[in-house]
């Protein structure tokens, strides 16, 4: 019997299907193969060889695992590379999923079995309540729904699969996520890249300037990686009323927004009168609550996506894992306050991290990081960043990211995430970033 509910149509007449004819083969005439070897079809250029799909090849290679590759080959350097934070998650985490499992011979557990395609009801019942408690979004009264997936980067692909045709456009503001550029070249479409501001913040007539009748969405990062941006609550807005007026869709990507320094505030464009008939908001539990490895984020989506999201993730991935789901409702059980709690250290953190880099002086230039955990800086070296990584890592043992992965095409620039790091571990990698470059550069 099939594991899920596929059955045939019984108004399906066979005879009415294009006949198959066995006897004709298109390739000619042909000796059945041995037993497990592959038959070679031969060209008049010689033997051809399947290819990857020619999208494919076009899409940026991620550079983390190239990074992560020769620190690997170094033991002992220190990483300010990957965007991860220091602490674990909640202890309620794993006492709720050592629960789980525990119960899992019963016959009567759901942990081993597949569940709703956008979730189960408690998990979006607990991220409903979220919303509207800290984001003044109420999907139900606003004809929204939730859907989690295995991380918000999925919520991110699912979206673009669900708007756009291939050949669509969709506007990044750079430096953009390399990923959300990654996802748009995948689904076939075209990554329009807008410029920010000196301070990295959103250029509202050039990002207008950029709409073709082919721009299906603009996409927001605030808080932003990789610049540690914080956009303004005003340009937002407008952004969200740009993408009403022209018909098109803002996905707004918040999975920094606990992470804020000096004051500043988070704004989820989404929460506007009128912005859920468009807007396609994204979070995540891997920053805040230190679960990147347990893969589950959430996006808030119109009701007239949702059955084609459905469409997309029951292909994809049938349902979030369960046992990830009940992860996550343990966290958000504990609630923001404990997240808070974590990362209330960091702008001490920051802080020291740009007193080093500002040994350097006029060799190295920056903004100043309002929110997540990220520098993102520019230096005067003909050198590129790719080689300056690679040589940070092999002569001075800590890891950077180059700036070019997140579509920065002047100069040499690299970002720095401090996340992971404590005071004791600022003052050893980025010492030692400092003093690799002070040799570098000079």
């Amino acid at each position: 019997m099939p594991s899920r509910n596929h059955h045939l149509c019984p108004m399906m007449r066979f005879d009415t299907l294009p006949p198959v004819h066995k006897n004709v083969d298109p390739l000619g005439p042909r000796t059945p193969p041995s037993l497990g070897v592959s038959r070679r079809i031969e060209s008049s250029t010689g033997p051809l060889a399947p290819v990857i799909a020619n999208r494919i090849q076009h899409v940026q290679s991620p550079v983390i695992p190239i990074v992560g590759r020769w620190t690997s080959e170094h033991p002992g350097t220190i990483s300010l590379g990957q965007g991860v934070v220091h602490h674990a998650p909640p202890a309620e985490v794993f006492q709720a999923v050592c629960e789980a499992t525990g119960q899992a011979g019963n016959r009567a557990s759901s942990l081993d079995r597949y569940g709703p395609v956008v979730g189960n009801d408690r998990l979006i019942e607990l991220i409903q309540n979220k919303l509207i408690a800290e984001n003044r979004i109420d999907p139900v009264a606003e004809q929204a729904s939730v859907v989690c997936s295995a991380g918000s980067n999925m919520g991110f692909l699912n979206a673009i699969l669900a708007i756009a045709d291939i050949g669509d456009e969709i506007i990044l503001l750079s430096p953009y996520y390399f990923n959300h550029h990654m996802a748009i070249e995948i689904a076939g479409c075209r990554a329009v890249v807008v410029a920010t501001d000196d301070q990295n913040q959103p250029d509202l007539d050039a990002i207008n300037d950029a709409i073709t009748p082919r721009t299906k969405a603009i996409v927001t990062v605030s808080p932003n990686n990789p610049t540690g941006a914080v956009y303004r609550e005003s340009d937002l807005a407008e952004i969200n009323l740009m993408c009403a007026a022209r018909g098109l869709y803002h996905l707004s990507d918040e999975a920094y927004e606990y992470f804020l320094h000096d004051g500043v505030r988070h704004y989820s464009p989404g929460c506007a009168v009128g912005a859920s008939e468009h807007t396609i908001s994204l979070y995540s539990l891997s920053k805040s609550y230190g679960m990147s490895g347990w893969r589950i984020g959430y996006s808030v989506v119109p009701n007239h996506l949702v059955e084609g999201i459905r469409k997309i993730q029951d292909t994809n991935l049938i349902c979030p894992p369960i046992v990830c789901q009940v992860a996550a409702a343990a966290a958000l059980e504990v609630g923001s306050d404990w997240c808070r709690e974590q990362i209330a250290g960091l702008t001490a953190v920051r802080d020291a991290t740009l007193g080093s880099l500002a040994q350097l002086g006029d060799r190295c230039r920056y903004a100043v990081p309002k929110g997540a955990f990220y520098v993102l800086f520019q230096l005067q070296t003909d050198r590129s960043d790719m080689t300056l990584v690679e040589t940070l890592i092999r002569q001075f043992s800590v890891a950077v990211l180059p700036g070019s992965a997140f579509g920065v095409s002047k100069g040499c620039s690299l970002r720095l995430s401090y996340g992971a790091l404590d005071p004791q571990s600022v003052r050893e990698g980025v010492g030692r970033l400092r003093d690799g470059l002070a040799t570098l550069l000079s």
